[in-house]
């Protein structure tokens, strides 16, 4: 109890916004957190959930933003379209969900607190791959005509076997606004060595702003501080599909938030 006195608590919303796709017109829910006692226009960081949909790592990453100073809004891809999560219940491939972080970051420019030319987007797995894409000039150019564009992107393991072998994942062409990849060794997704590998193909130049960590001895889904899981996805191991372990990582979970943290607060 006295941890949470000691702390300055956010003002907490529950909003919804209108996402990007024309085609299919959805509202989106979401959780709108802004630190208590800021001045002027802040800045602020879309959360993207992964492929189970809004848990633990979404309130984990957005207390240590908010504390920093730094406003989130954690979006639901999936309640937007009737679902729960799993492999079941998600879009056929995330492009199909970029609309909906598209029409956060139009959200958050539209509000007075927020600084416009500051907005980050931090996503896990299924999110990290919303991420990594928002990241590239093609999709940002499709939404918002390219008026707005993501400051910073930090993407935890965000399946990267994927990009630029697959139509549509293509990661080339780029904003320029830096991109932080952080994977787990033992993730079942990719191969050890495997988000180092997609940094080191790409040009001199973008190797810049685009960087990568790794974590020893960790799953994916480190940071998700929920009982251990296994779940079965056809994207795993390389796209051959499989079962996948989610372990939780209290110490990696601590050091990907700081890590995360101070990268938009350098960005930002």
């Amino acid at each position: 109890m006295l941890a949470i006195m000691d702390r300055v608590l956010p003002l907490v919303s529950y909003v919804s916004y209108q996402s990007l796709d024309a085609a299919l017109p959805l509202t989106v829910c979401a959780q709108f957190r802004v630190p208590a006692g800021k001045t002027g226009r802040i800045p602020a960081v879309v959360i993207a959930h992964g492929s189970a949909g809004v848990d633990s790592r979404g309130s984990f990453y957005a207390e240590a933003l908010n504390d920093a100073g730094i406003a989130t809004l954690e979006i639901d891809m999936w309640a937007a379209r009737g679902w729960f999560g799993g492999i079941t219940g998600r879009p056929n491939g995330v492009p199909e969900t970029l609309p909906d972080a598209y029409g956060a970051l139009k959200f958050l420019a539209e509000q007075s607190r927020i600084d416009p030319q500051r907005i980050g987007i931090l996503g896990f797995s299924w999110g990290g791959v919303v991420a990594m894409l928002s990241a590239t000039k093609p999709y940002t150019s499709r939404f918002n005509g390219g008026t707005l564009k993501f400051a910073a992107h930090v993407a935890n393991y965000p399946v990267c076997w994927i990009y630029n072998r697959v139509p549509e994942y293509a990661f080339n062409e780029f904003t320029g606004a830096p991109v932080l990849m952080q994977t787990g060794e033992l993730d079942a997704y990719d191969m050890p060595g495997i988000g180092a590998q997609l940094v080191g193909s790409l040009p001199a130049e973008t190797q810049l702003f685009i960087s990568h960590k790794m974590y020893s001895q960790v799953t994916h889904a480190w940071d998700r501080l929920e009982p251990a899981i296994t779940v079965t996805d056809p994207f795993s191991h390389l796209g051959q599909g499989g079962q996948v372990e989610f372990v939780p990582n209290p110490e990696a979970a601590l050091e990907s938030r700081s890590t995360a943290v101070a990268f938009f607060q350098k960005t930002f």
